[in-house]
């Protein structure tokens, strides 16, 4: 009975409060699955602005040319921009969970490197993509 009076008490864990949500650092992964999760949704949301620019550039060549006038404008292009970053860092994270899923990298450092890469990887693919939108090349 006397080495239960002489223990130390146990730590307590508690969620983090909504103030401390700034102040949290989250790991690489979580980042990575936080922004694939994000990326999932802006497709999904963006699906409809996808079909009617199919239609637009498909039905005939004069909607072709108004699919073209449409695509010029600023705001349409930041949208391009946004389903392009999307599509691109959705398809690199979405690799590294089918590697995930075969086992491969799940150990904690692995994890790390793979998320990094992910991050860079899918950065400087839509960078390529994106200039190549803006008209740069």
């Amino acid at each position: 009975m006397s080495d239960l009076t002489t223990r130390p008490p146990r730590p307590i864990h508690r969620n983090i409060h909504i103030s401390q949500i700034v102040a949290y650092r989250l790991p690489p992964a979580g980042i990575v699955s936080i922004l694939h999760r994000v990326s999932g949704a802006t497709m999904f949301l963006l699906l409809p602005f996808v079909l009617y620019l199919f239609d637009k550039s498909l039905t005939s060549e004069i909607s072709f040319q108004s699919f073209k006038a449409f695509t010029a404008n600023w705001f349409v292009k930041l949208v391009i921009l946004a389903l392009t970053w999307a599509f691109t860092y959705h398809f690199v994270s979405g690799l590294r969970h089918l590697a995930m899923d075969m086992h491969l990298g799940v150990e904690k450092q692995k994890g790390k490197q793979t998320a990094i890469a992910v991050l860079v990887v899918s950065s400087v693919v839509w960078l390529a993509l994106a200039l190549k939108i803006v008209g740069a090349f």
